[in-house]
């Protein structure tokens, strides 16, 4: 097991304006959330959402495997990536419409371009492999573009993507075998055979935080714009304005107090391990991530002078998947009753809705940002006890995370495990 590596590159300026271009195309799946308030529109959001989620993490992959921003070369494979990205994300409305000819085409084009950067000669690193596998996901884009129904299509392609880029160096296990969960933690907590599909934790753990801040930073923007077109500045205006700048604070305090050093610090023990990169950022970052584009959608619905009734549901709902999803290695006491009280506070979160019937709109977002700001708080302190834990040995503190859900053992690994 490798020290955690406190150095590592950083993320780079191209990166950075990459990024932009997304924030905007997921700004687009935010307001088709808001022209057509439905759970089926917000069903279909999450699906165009991890489309692009993982458009976005094949650049994070390729510049954090083998990008230098002094090579010119690398920089001008990002920056051609904007284009496609840039077109799908003005094509996002054609897709809830039922028209995704052109956003699939943009799709298969950007995936021809992480196809050739990644066939580009680099010194002791090759990666044909994935490269045949982008090339595989544009041919499947493309077609798509052409025949109706092609959300399996889409489904298939980035199904095999998550395949290829991040859970490589399998071939030590026998075929049959079932290795036990402790087994499979210490799996993920080794370096991968191969070192060219090492991770780099600093960079990755870089990378994602700033684009969750963006994320964040949408939400800001969603909260002044419809506090701005409300026709005058009542009660409801300033509910609005401080319940959503306070929701925001709170949203980032529970990722950026503590969660965002755990991954890191796990990434770095285990060397760099894709398998576990994908469980703690590629996947593990997809329902946080999607859950403030709703959260974004739910708080403009909630400032406009008639909001529908799903505005403050998708605001709870985004609130209790972001809490969820950030909150995954973040254990506490393994006794069944703080499980208990972990799954009532979610249960509590997303049924604030209710206060719709007592409350405008605004004053529920309101109690909503207290509400995150109580759960933030506890959050933080159960943190605390998990990076100390970490610290001191993390296969039996992820052995405990993964024991807390195995039936009739909470009791007797309280009493072992502390």
């Amino acid at each position: 097991m490798t020290d955690v590596d406190e150095g590592g590159k950083r993320v780079g300026w191209v990166e950075l304006y990459f990024d932009l271009v997304f924030v905007f195309a997921v700004g687009q799946v935010a307001h088709g959330i808001v022209a057509d308030p439905h759970w089926a529109r917000a069903a279909a959001a999450l699906g165009l959402f991890a489309t692009l989620w993982w458009t976005w993490i094949g650049f994070a992959v390729l510049y954090n495997r083998r990008g230098d921003d002094s090579r010119v070369a690398d920089r001008l494979f990002v920056l051609a990536g904007t284009i496609p990205c840039g077109i799908a994300a003005t094509q996002a409305h054609h897709v809830f419409e039922g028209h995704p000819a052109i956003f699939a085409a943009a799709m298969a084009g950007v995936r021809l371009i992480l196809a050739a950067a990644h066939r580009w000669p680099r010194d002791g690193i090759d990666q044909r492999r994935i490269s045949v596998g982008y090339t595989v996901s544009a041919v499947l884009f493309g077609v798509s573009a052409v025949i109706p129904h092609s959300w399996a299509l889409w489904a298939v392609a980035l199904l095999q993507e998550a395949g290829f880029l991040l859970l490589g160096d399998r071939h030590g296990r026998q075929r049959g075998e079932r290795p036990t969960r402790e087994a499979r933690w210490r799996l993920m907590l080794a370096p991968p055979r191969d070192p060219n599909l090492a991770i780099d934790s600093a960079h990755l753990a870089e990378r994602f935080g700033l684009f969750m801040i963006l994320l964040l930073g949408e939400l800001v923007i969603t909260v002044g714009t419809a506090a701005l077109e409300r026709p005058a500045d009542d009660l409801g205006y300033w509910l609005a304005l401080a319940g959503g700048l306070v929701l925001a604070g709170a949203l980032w305090w529970v990722y950026f107090s503590s969660a965002v050093e755990i991954y890191e610090r796990l990434l770095g023990f285990s060397g760099g391990n894709p398998a576990l990169a994908y469980s703690l950022y590629a996947g593990g970052h997809l329902m946080p991530a999607f859950a403030l584009v709703l959260m974004a959608a739910g708080v403009n619905l909630s400032l406009h002078e008639s909001p529908p009734s799903a505005a403050v549901w998708f605001t709870t709902a985004g609130l209790t998947m972001y809490l969820a999803g950030t909150r995954v290695f973040a254990a506490g006491s393994h006794r069944w009753y703080f499980a208990l009280a972990r799954v009532a506070a979610l249960a509590v979160t997303v049924n604030l809705a209710f206060l719709d019937r007592v409350l405008p709109a605004p004053a529920v977002v309101l109690v909503i940002a207290v509400w995150a700001v109580g759960t933030a708080a506890v959050t933080a302190v159960i943190r605390h006890r998990s990076l100390t834990s970490l610290g001191e040995d993390p296969v039996a503190f992820l052995r405990q995370v993964a024991d807390q859900h195995r039936p009739g053992g909470d009791d007797k690994d309280s009493e072992s495990g502390g």
